[in-house]
């Protein structure tokens, strides 16, 4: 695939046929003020040094340098280098509850804006690890496979929302079991999966998919969204909340009785996440007692750089450039390059 890193510099080719144009009219200008001098075919004659190619020449080198300056310029580049790195780091995938109880406002400015803040914040921290994303609600499906392209993972969270799936509910014990497959074969290295929810889980087995997860060596951590108090959901119109089929609005709490059984039995931690950003803290220091071990990646870097040849083309350019004179040398006329049977000054 080919680019132009710089694509704006190619405006800088408007120049050219204003260049052009200007040359044009000097030529025009030159002979008009021949003919006033005398005779073009006389004065050719009196003139035989005076070559009327050799000026042509050196423009059009000059226009062609400076065409492919504004190429340079604007760095074209095609394909990609391959890389194969050694990183040495840890595999943490993230499932995030997306249901409509996460856009309860009893954390600010949401449970589920303050989550991907969390996840955004911990994405910053990776350097050698791996991620991925998985999002859950009634039904579970990978977000993000797992990556090292911390880029892309914080795109994908700016997209995220409740309407990525329309089956309502929690389904935690999807998302564990989706997210302890979906880690790499690599052994060795520490992989942990963290779920953020508010704990509401309509489906059950959630203990069992964490300690089946801890079976296989991977740690399962839960940060609880909410407050024990309760929070009504909003809807879909500004000032209203979602109600039940009885006309009562709904008013969601963070189960955190659930969120620590979870934790335990995938063999990690549980974390209350409030409006600072202590909960993140002490996940990150729990992510750092991981084992972490050197694993081979293959990764595909920036588009390779193509300036080179142009440059070289520039160069020759100017090099001819600098060579061919205004005027005809008698010691030179044998080279055909400085040589023009039309010396007549017209």
């Amino acid at each position: 695939m080919f680019k132009f890193a710089n694509p704006e510099y190619l405006y800088l080719l408007f120049i050219i046929p204003v260049a052009v144009a200007l040359f044009v009219w000097s030529q025009i200008h030159r002979r008009r003020m021949i003919v006033r001098y005398g005779d073009p075919e006389l004065l050719a004659a009196l003139m035989p040094d005076v070559s009327e190619a050799r000026p042509k020449i050196k423009f059009w080198i000059t226009v062609a340098a400076l065409g492919l300056t504004c190429f340079l310029l604007a760095r074209p580049q095609f394909g990609s280098k391959q890389e194969t790195v050694v990183r040495h780091g840890i595999e943490t995938i993230i499932c995030l509850d997306i249901s409509n109880s996460m856009l309860a406002d009893d954390v600010a400015p949401s449970r589920l804006d303050k989550s991907k803040r969390i996840i955004s914040n911990l994405v910053d921290q990776m350097h050698d690890d791996k991620v991925g994303l998985i999002v859950f609600a009634g039904d579970a499906f990978v977000q993000l496979p797992i990556t090292t392209d911390f880029i892309s993972a914080k795109m994908f969270l700016s997209t995220i929302s409740p309407a990525l799936i329309s089956r309502q509910g929690t389904d935690i014990n999807e998302a564990i079991s989706l997210a302890s497959r979906s880690f790499t074969p690599n052994e060795g290295v520490g992989k942990a999966i963290i779920v953020i929810t508010d704990g509401e889980n309509h489906e059950g087995g959630a203990e069992d998919a964490a300690r089946a997860a801890a079976e296989k060596g991977q740690t399962v951590h839960v940060m609880g969204v909410g407050s024990s108090e309760g929070s009504p959901i909003p809807g879909e119109r500004s000032g209203e909340f979602r109600k039940d089929k009885d006309g009562n609005v709904i008013v969601t709490r963070l189960n955190e009785q659930m969120c620590r059984d979870i934790a335990s039995a995938g063999g990690g931690s549980y974390f209350y996440v409030d409006n600072s950003n202590s909960a993140e803290k002490a996940l990150q220091k729990e992510l750092d007692h991981l084992a972490k071990d050197d694993v081979e990646t293959t990764v595909f870097t920036e588009y390779d750089e193509q300036f080179q040849f142009i440059a070289w083309v520039i160069l020759v350019l100017l090099v001819i450039e600098l060579f061919v004179s205004e005027s005809s040398h008698p010691g030179m006329r044998k080279f055909k390059l400085f040589n023009t049977d039309n010396n007549k000054v017209k």
